[in-house]
């Protein structure tokens, strides 16, 4: 990827694979919230990465001795916590809407945690944005859904904490590329995840013997296209761009996903959720741009 590819930005056919990434991601939320009517999300959290792992398998290599431990950091938080939490929170939400904008938190929460722990400094531009997504938190916790059952928000907020830590450890990671970090992770968290099921979801195995087709298709589609499909076409994008500069497109999925929850699972949201949400996204939207300026890593964008 050389200066000429950054300075043009992205052209028309990179930005239609932009698309399809975000709609693939978008449809995360949408199937797994159906499958998660019939799966407990322990479960379909732990099935999902374990499909995952098989799909990723030849592309899977052995790090080096010094990256095990960012390697297991990163199972554990992108994979285990954050699966588990956001599943979680899927099963206990009333709607998809405020969800998916919760877990773009993750965005200024890795922000912060960058500033406390690897001593990356921001400027008040970017402390504007941090400010206002959290604000924006603050506005959706007065949607009549989220009223209804206020634990989800807590946990997928959970989760976004979950993917910064887990995008800090990924930053430690020297060497190793994508798609072998994603296996990974796949890897690292399967075990957790089932253990957990089998210890916190007594009707697990009888659920997943009577899942329908629907459910092992939201398993599938989570694994298969918004995982490995959509991940692998944002890795060739970030081959061409710099990641800063394909970064604020993703933010188009969030939006996606929510309007795919107006039309496929009969969300009505209020006018708290409108207005939070354009608070979350806008902030999450001046962090993107400010890291886009400066060039710096920015956070994966592939929480789902």
């Amino acid at each position: 990827m050389g200066e000429t590819a950054a300075a043009r930005g992205l052209g028309p056919r990179d930005l239609a694979l932009a698309l399809v990434v975000c709609l693939a991601w978008a449809g995360s939320f949408l199937f797994a919230a159906f499958a998660l009517r019939e799966l407990p999300p322990l479960l379909f959290a732990g099935l999902r990465l374990a499909l995952l792992a098989v799909a990723v398998a030849p592309w899977i290599r052995l790090p080096a001795r010094g990256q095990w431990r960012a390697l297991l950091a990163l199972g554990a938080f992108n994979g285990a916590l954050n699966f588990g939490l956001s599943m979680a929170s899927l099963k206990l939400s009333a709607g998809l809407s405020a969800p998916v904008i919760a877990q773009q938190c993750y965005v200024p929460i890795a922000a912060l945690l960058a500033w406390w722990l690897l001593g990356e400094r921001f400027g008040w531009r970017t402390g504007g944005g941090i400010a206002l997504s959290f604000a924006g938190v603050l506005v959706l916790g007065f949607d009549p859904a989220v009223l209804q059952a206020p634990l989800a928000l807590v946990l997928m907020l959970a989760s976004a904490c979950a993917i910064a830590l887990g995008t800090i450890a990924m930053r430690r990671l020297q060497g190793v590329g994508a798609l072998n970090a994603q296996g990974w992770t796949a890897v690292i968290g399967v075990a957790p995840l089932l253990l957990a099921s089998a210890l916190f979801e007594p009707d697990a195995m009888a659920a997943m013997r009577a899942a329908s087709w629907v459910a092992w298709s939201g398993v599938a589609y989570s694994a298969l296209v918004s995982s490995l499909f959509g991940y692998g076409l944002f890795y060739v994008l970030v081959q061409r761009h710099p990641v800063a500069q394909v970064t604020p497109y993703m933010l188009l999925s969030p939006v996606m996903a929510v309007l795919l929850g107006i039309v496929f699972w009969g969300d009505r949201p209020g006018p708290a959720l409108w207005i939070g949400g354009a608070m979350v996204l806008g902030g999450v939207l001046v962090i993107a741009l400010r890291a886009l300026t400066r060039q710096r890593p920015a956070p994966s964008p592939e929480p789902v």
